[in-house]
């Protein structure tokens, strides 16, 4: 867990759930805790950008004027998120079933909290940052220069998110599950050996057939 993580997740009203379920002590000594003046936000090191940049898609929390927070999935083509520096997220926003909920709530309130989740490895980041939100619907040249070379969606939006805090989650309770690709490329291996085995036991087959015919059958010639 980043120091500013911390910081942010870990409200009184936490600490009081922690000390009545008794995890306040160990999450001092876990996390390093200090009092004392604010800390600076968080960079990301290469495992996190490593990571993100793997990821086709996420889980994006904003919330509403009505104080309703409001979740969304964002996704696309693996790697559509970058990380162009070490406080930074970003992504085409693609055009969606135009409810535009997501949209509305940042020009209210910009902080965001964002869930990336690869079932696969049972391994998820939690990201807390403040969002910036450009509007690319007048502008087709900056929209083209984010388009994705085979993915077709529409480009509505580019998101930056300045990164303040983020969080390695535990994998307990992840059911692996896996997209078409990685089942793909899992099982390729398998696909292949069966071919193999079925040019094998046809050749055999040939063979079998070929001893048990009759001598003449064989030799090609007629018997009397």
């Amino acid at each position: 867990m980043s120091s500013k993580y911390y910081d942010i997740a870990f409200t009184s009203a936490v600490r009081d759930a922690q000390r009545e379920y008794g995890s306040w002590a160990a999450q001092r000594r876990l996390h390093h805790v200090e009092d004392g003046p604010a800390r600076p936000d968080d960079p990301m090191g290469e495992a996190e950008r490593t990571f993100i940049g793997e990821q086709d898609g996420f889980y994006l929390a904003t919330m509403s004027q009505s104080g309703w927070p409001y979740v969304q999935f964002r996704g696309g083509p693996r790697g559509f998120v970058t990380t162009p520096d070490a406080h930074t997220l970003a992504w085409p926003d693609f055009r969606g079933n135009r409810q535009y909920i997501t949209t509305g709530n940042l020009q209210d309130e910009s902080r965001v909290a964002i869930i990336f989740l690869d079932y696969s490895r049972q391994v998820r980041l939690k990201v807390f940052g403040v969002a910036q939100v450009r509007d690319l619907m007048h502008d087709p040249d900056a929209a083209r220069a984010l388009e994705l070379p085979g993915y077709p969606a529409r480009i509505e939006r580019e998101v930056r998110v300045h990164i303040t805090a983020f969080d390695w989650n535990c994998p307990q309770h992840i059911t692996p599950r896996y997209t078409t690709e990685e089942l793909e490329s899992a099982i390729a291996p398998l696909q292949q050996r069966l071919k193999e085995l079925e040019q094998e036991n046809a050749r055999l087959r040939r063979s079998s057939g070929q001893m048990n015919a009759p001598v003449s059958a064989r030799s090609g010639t007629r018997e009397a």
